[in-house]
C-alpha cells in the first residue's frame, strides 16, 4: 500500500466526514478535529458515513497528497468510539483497516521481556 517512514504517525478521525472535501477542507479538519499540524508529514485518515470510503491526507515535501479508497462491496470496520474525536493508530492497524478487519476486536499477545541470568 503506502510506504511510510517510521517517524510518521497515523491519526484516524473517528466520526464520518463529508467526502466532497479536498485538500484545504481536509487540512482544516486536521487542525479542528485532530488538533495536529497538517504540514507535519503525518498521515491523517478520514471516513464517510456509509463506511465504504476512506481518504488519507499527507504532506509530501512540497504539497499535499490524497489517497482515496472506495470499496465496491462491503464496508470498512471502524472503531465504535463516541467519547473521542480521533485516535492514533499503528501501521499494522491501518493495514488491517484497509483489509476490512476490525482491529479493535483483535488481541495483541503480551510482550515477553527477557532478563539476563548471570
Amino acid at each position: 500500500m503506502l510506504k511510510l517512514d517510521r517517524e510518521v504517525k497515523i491519526y484516524f478521525a473517528v466520526h464520518p466526514i463529508n467526502m466532497l472535501k479536498s485538500f484545504d477542507g481536509l487540512a482544516s479538519l486536521v487542525v479542528d478535529v485532530i488538533e495536529q499540524n497538517p504540514l507535519s508529514g503525518h498521515l491523517f485518515v478520514f471516513r464517510n458515513r456509509a463506511a465504504d470510503k476512506i481518504k488519507l491526507l499527507i504532506w509530501d515535501r512540497n504539497g499535499f497528497t490524497i489517497y482515496y479508497k472506495r470499496l465496491e462491496r462491503g464496508r470498512f470496520k471502524f472503531p465504535e468510539l463516541d467519547d473521542c474525536t480521533h485516535l492514533s493508530i499503528t501501521r499494522q492497524e491501518l493495514d488491517l483497516l484497509f483489509d476490512g478487519i476490525d482491529f479493535t476486536k483483535l488481541k495483541r499477545l503480551p510482550a515477553l521481556h527477557y532478563t539476563s541470568v548471570t
